[in-house]
């Protein structure tokens, strides 16, 4: 697992691409991208433990960024074109920008940008809208569990969020134009946090190299571990279950020195080997 600070410009792929020349392996993936204009902390894993990525997927994800008001876009960030234009947020003040954000919180419907990843009829929706096909997708539930102001100065609303898997910035900066009356696009965006990992552990993708790998265990850390004794480690290696030494349905198997060999499964008094990472 590698911890990157992206840049602004380049692609998450982009991103991928430059790690997987320095490491030298075609197996990178990472936990969730960033649009390309955004900027901040992306998770990669290398290698085997590319498997674990669904351990992560209920991992929440922390954001610090720029809403602009009163300037709507087709891509509802800084990059798309300016579809329409208002002065109604000069109306605004903190005190009316704070009580919209504060109604973002919890569990709610969010549809997401016309110009996303989302399969409509088999096709990318940002495709379709890059051909100038309407594109209406269907809302679905995000979770929002921090939306806090830090700052409006003149049509910029400066914010800290942190939000469930599947929840769109750019929605979300489209939507609270939309209740203060005058529109908006996300202007700028910095992740700072993908579940336990921060920003300040990342690296640049060009100062990458092996011995920035964290321990594929790192990405399991929250389910229960088990020790494996004697030979149980190539049994397990080989797919062979060991026994259970908990009530735990899922549980982690480490080597004897600390290395994660699989996450096993409980079928009766016994842990099958579900995702193996090690060799």
């Amino acid at each position: 697992m590698l911890l990157v600070a992206k840049p602004a410009g380049p692609t998450s792929h982009d991103v991928v691409d430059v790690v997987r020349r320095a490491l030298d392996t075609s197996r990178v993936g990472h936990l969730g991208t960033l649009d390309p204009f955004a900027e901040g902390l992306l998770v990669l894993v290398v290698g085997r433990a590319t498997r674990l990525a669904p351990f992560a997927a209920g991992w929440t994800k922390s954001y610090e960024g720029v809403i602009r008001l009163g300037v709507v876009t087709t891509t509802d960030d800084c990059t798309g074109e300016t579809v329409r234009v208002s002065e109604a947020w000069r109306e605004c003040d903190r005190a009316t920008v704070a009580a919209v954000l504060a109604r973002f919180h919890g569990t709610m419907a969010q549809v997401p940008p016309a110009h996303s990843a989302v399969h409509v009829d088999g096709v990318r929706a940002y495709r379709r809208a890059r051909r100038g096909e309407a594109v209406t997708l269907a809302a679905r539930s995000v979770e929002i569990a921090e939306l806090t102001l830090e700052g409006f100065a003149g049509a910029d609303v400066r914010f800290r969020a942190t939000v469930g898997s599947g929840t769109y910035l750019r929605a979300l900066a489209r939507d609270v134009g939309e209740a203060l009356g005058c529109g908006a696009h996300l202007a700028a965006l910095t992740r700072t946090a993908v579940g336990p990992f921060r920003l300040v552990q990342a690296k640049p993708p060009d100062m990458v190299t092996g011995a920035d790998l964290h321990p594929a265990g790192l990405l399991v850390s929250d389910l229960p571990s088990r020790s494996l004794a004697g030979d149980e480690r190539d049994a397990v290696v080989h797919g062979r279950s060991v026994p259970a030494a908990s009530d735990a349905d899922r549980v982690a198997l480490f080597a004897s020195d600390g290395e994660l060999v699989a996450v096993g499964e409980r079928e009766g008094d016994v842990l099958r080997p579900r995702v193996v990472v090690a060799d």
